[in-house]
């Protein structure tokens, strides 16, 4: 089983830039511009601004760090204006909050519909997104058989990476 996590998270837009970190944010941004179109929603430089803070570093960024990032390239950024613009970026599967860590993360498949599956170092906070299909149709599953639609999911694994171990 732990292969098939592994090989899950190889085609994640977060992992495909060990390259050229330059080109894996240009690729996301323009990702989110055509989710951003497709659903008739304004990328506003604010927006692209907070989502490009988000994904540049792979890894969880807490509101308050991203907002004193923001304020290093915007005058006058109040903590209402980061949390409306992570708001909106999440709304559109953009980003994923993580509960665990009270953080934010890029999502690595934000054109694809998905339940939100990562595994979290308690370590050194290193952050996996799965495109782990039994996980989803498990989910999708309990839906039907309760008769309950679920708006959205977010399953964080903690533990410990192979680094950490």
């Amino acid at each position: 089983m732990t292969d098939r996590l592994q090989e899950s998270s190889k085609n994640a837009l977060s992992f495909a830039c060990k390259r050229n970190h330059a080109l894996c944010i240009e690729e996301a941004l323009e990702h989110a511009k055509r989710v951003c179109e497709r659903a008739g929603e304004r990328f506003t430089d604010l927006r692209k601004q907070v989502f490009a803070i988000v994904w540049a570093e792979h890894k969880p960024v807490k509101a308050y760090d991203l907002l004193s990032e923001l304020s290093s390239i915007r005058k006058g950024v109040a903590p209402a204006t980061v949390y409306r613009a992570l708001d909106f970026l999440k709304s559109q599967g953009l980003v994923h909050k993580l509960e665990s860590l009270n953080a934010y993360l890029g999502c690595s498949q934000p054109e694809t519909e998905h339940h939100g599956h990562f595994l979290i170092c308690e370590c050194c906070e290193e952050v996996r997104e799965l495109a782990f299909a039994p996980f989803s149709q498990s989910i999708d599953e309990i839906e039907k058989a309760q008769k309950f639609q679920i708006k959205h999911t977010t399953i964080e694994l903690l533990g410990r990476c192979i680094k950490c171990q």
